[in-house]
C-alpha cells in the first residue's frame, strides 16, 4: 500500500504564493511520475503539473509561468510552488503518483488539500 501525505494548502490573497508538498511512503517500489491535479466542485479533476522521475515536466496552460513543480527523488516527495495566485486557482489540490505500467495498482491519489484564493 502507498500513502500520499499532502500539506501546504491555505487561504491566500490574490497575487500571493503557496507551496504544496506531497510525500509518498509505503510499498512504492518505483515512481514513474508524480504530480498535482485540482478539482472545483461540479467540475472534472484537471491536471495542474506532472513531473517524471527522469525530470520531464508538463503544466496546464493556465499555470505556466506561475507554478513550478519539483521533486526530491531521495525523499519520494513532490512540491508545487504556486506564485501569482488567482481566484480561479482556488480548488482542492490532489497529489498523484504513477508507479509505472508494471505495477498494480499503478496510480495513487492523496486526500486533497484546499487552496483558497480570496481577498
Amino acid at each position: 500500500q502507498v500513502q500520499l501525505v499532502e500539506s501546504g494548502g491555505d487561504l491566500v490573497q490574490p497575487g500571493g504564493s503557496l507551496r504544496l508538498s506531497c510525500a509518498a511512503s509505503g510499498s512504492i517500489f518505483s515512481i514513474n511520475a508524480m504530480g498535482w491535479y485540482r478539482q472545483v466542485p461540479g467540475q472534472q479533476r484537471e491536471l495542474v503539473a506532472l513531473i517524471t522521475w527522469g525530470g520531464n515536466v508538463n503544466y496546464a496552460d493556465s499555470v505556466k509561468g506561475r507554478f513550478t513543480i519539483s521533486r526530491n527523488n531521495a525523499k519520494d516527495t513532490v512540491y508545487l510552488q504556486m506564485n501569482s495566485l488567482k481566484p480561479e486557482d482556488a480548488a482542492v489540490y490532489y497529489c498523484y503518483l504513477d508507479r509505472g505500467p508494471n505495477r498494480a495498482p499503478r496510480e495513487y491519489w492523496g486526500q486533497g488539500t484546499q487552496v483558497t484564493v480570496s481577498s
